[in-house]
């Protein structure tokens, strides 16, 4: 099951293993047991540590494993095959269970170690999905250190009758106690902060406290990191207060265009950068949504948690978001056959009927992504023509389950009060109204900046965009800005990066002027 390099890698890791590890499987005769057992075998034989067991047509989920320390009772699942993003997420869960010391504070162990209560966590996830390992590894390391906490990984494309029952259409979705606890990317401090309900009071008062910076950023993605690089490197205090590291690289799978980098991913891009970010003394604050900025003698941060933070000068790279269909609809059904990210959710839809929304280079990689797991997929674009590059046109042309629509324009999206079953759109030559059959819509229209919350501060353009100078500085002196949320043109993360040093100098510079 697993080729001769993996084994090579995977044996050093287990090398790490301090306690012995015992793994419970259970299996049926199918197709996707025999390959399951396959790869347990493979790895009992790597470590003389790791003890494994098969039970045949049992109660549990087939095929599924636990993992648990010697004579202690499972606290960590796998409902299916962790392979593909899922298989670090195994390599961890069997780490920690065997004792191995996890990469994480101590004080945010402490934290997973005295939280009171039970909690059963059930994560459903598709292989393709990126921001699944995230939720999958958070979770299993809060089962691994608290005795009281569960957690199952349910891979959807092999249990197709619990997503369909408990009408799951967008990965990873969470289940606690069996109550629905969360949808999309979530990180170990998200999850901590909602089930910890004093944890984010507690990080509110934390962050107040903080001194004035020489400089604060705000947002984390490719352009904020650069511009706290730069700053933290001419030596004056810096700050980042985000969202979340990483931004919408962190929903990025295939990046092609990075130069000097042929292909990675977008997470992994994420993770070079919050490391580059760390080897300089910047503080870094997570899981913050900026509500408004004040001006005085200092500059202030408005929190959304109740917290503030000031400084001399601010660079704003809030970055943007999906942009939405806004028709009726679309919002009631988000999460409910309406998605976002074709990549995750995809595998949801196997066998099934979708629309994708927008002929640009986002919406036609869809489209093609998409016609190799659904049944058929409709390309609707408001245009007369795609809009995508010739190649991936091309490429689309040879599909022979995908059909296109030009000159559309969608106005609603149908379903049950459940699920999607269709949508409707209007022919923008004959103005006929129409109706499409279909089970999934995804949708791939562009972004909009993040800039609600300077609406009444900052000049910003018709399209929400935040007005910038020569040298990033905004209609307000010492407030800067960098990335998708400017007029810049062309939203590319070379680009974005490129403006937050350019921005960042700026604002170096202003400080040196203002000193003085």
């Amino acid at each position: 099951m697993l080729d001769d390099n993996l084994k090579t890698q995977l044996k050093a890791y287990l090398e790490r293993l301090q306690q012995p590890i015992e793994i419970s499987a259970f299996i049926d005769e199918g197709e996707a047991s025999s390959q399951m057992q396959a790869m347990l075998d493979d790895i009992a034989t790597l470590s003389d540590k790791i003890t494994l067991s098969m039970t045949q047509n049992a109660s549990e989920r087939t095929p599924s494993f636990a993992i648990a320390r010697q004579g202690e009772a499972p606290r960590i699942r796998f409902a299916g095959i962790p392979l593909g993003h899922e298989f670090t997420s195994l390599v961890l869960a069997l780490l920690h269970s065997g004792g191995h010391p996890p990469k994480t504070e101590e004080s945010v162990l402490q934290q997973i170690r005295n939280l009171e209560g039970d909690f059963r966590f059930e994560t459903y996830i598709s292989l393709s999905c990126h921001n699944c390992p995230d939720v999958v590894q958070a979770l299993n390391l809060m089962a691994a250190q608290n005795p009281r906490i569960q957690h199952i990984m349910i891979d959807g494309a092999l249990f197709q009758d619990e997503v369909n029952s408990r009408q799951i259409m967008a990965v990873p979705t969470v289940f606690l106690n069996g109550q629905a606890f969360g949808q999309g990317r979530m990180e170990l401090p998200e999850i901590l902060a909602k089930v910890d309900t004093g944890a984010s009071h507690r990080e509110a008062e934390k962050i107040s406290a903080r001194a004035p910076y020489d400089l604060l950023v705000v947002g984390g993605g490719p352009a904020g990191a650069a511009a706290a690089i730069y700053a933290a490197r001419k030596g004056i205090r810096t700050g980042i207060v985000a969202e979340r590291f990483g931004g919408q690289v962190l929903d990025t799978l295939a990046i092609e265009n990075f130069i000097s980098v042929q292909e990675t991913e977008g997470p992994k891009l994420v993770a070079a950068l919050e490391q580059h970010v760390k080897t300089y003394d910047v503080d870094v604050m997570t899981l913050q949504h900026a509500a408004a900025l004040r001006t005085g003698k200092l500059f202030e941060v408005e929190l959304e948690s109740g917290a503030s933070l000031k400084a001399k000068a601010v660079l704003i790279a809030t970055g943007a978001h999906w942009r939405e269909m806004k028709v009726p609809g679309e919002r009631e059904y988000r999460s409910k056959g309406v998605a976002y990210c074709p990549h995750c959710d995809g595998p949801l839809f196997k066998g099934k009927r979708i629309a994708v929304i927008g002929g640009g280079n986002s919406g036609v990689e869809a489209a093609i992504d998409l016609a190799g797991i659904v049944e058929h997929v409709t390309l609707i674009e408001f245009e007369k023509r795609l809009r995508a590059d010739a190649v991936l046109q091309k490429k689309l042309g040879t599909l022979a389950n995908v059909t296109v629509l030009t000159n559309a324009q969608t106005t609603e999206v149908i379903g049950d009060g459940q699920r999607v079953s269709g949508l409707n759109y209007r022919e923008r030559d004959s103005g006929a109204a129409k109706h499409l059959s279909v089970e999934g819509i995804f949708v791939q229209i562009g972004l909009l900046p993040n800039s609600v919350w300077l609406k009444d501060t900052l000049k910003l353009n018709h399209f929400g965009e935040i007005e910038i100078d020569a040298h990033g500085q905004t209609s307000i002196p010492g407030v800067f800005a960098a990335g998708d949320v400017t007029t810049v043109p062309y939203k590319q993360i070379i680009i974005a990066m490129g403006e937050g040093a350019r921005a960042s100098l700026g604002a170096f510079d202003y400080l040196i002027r203002s000193s003085v």
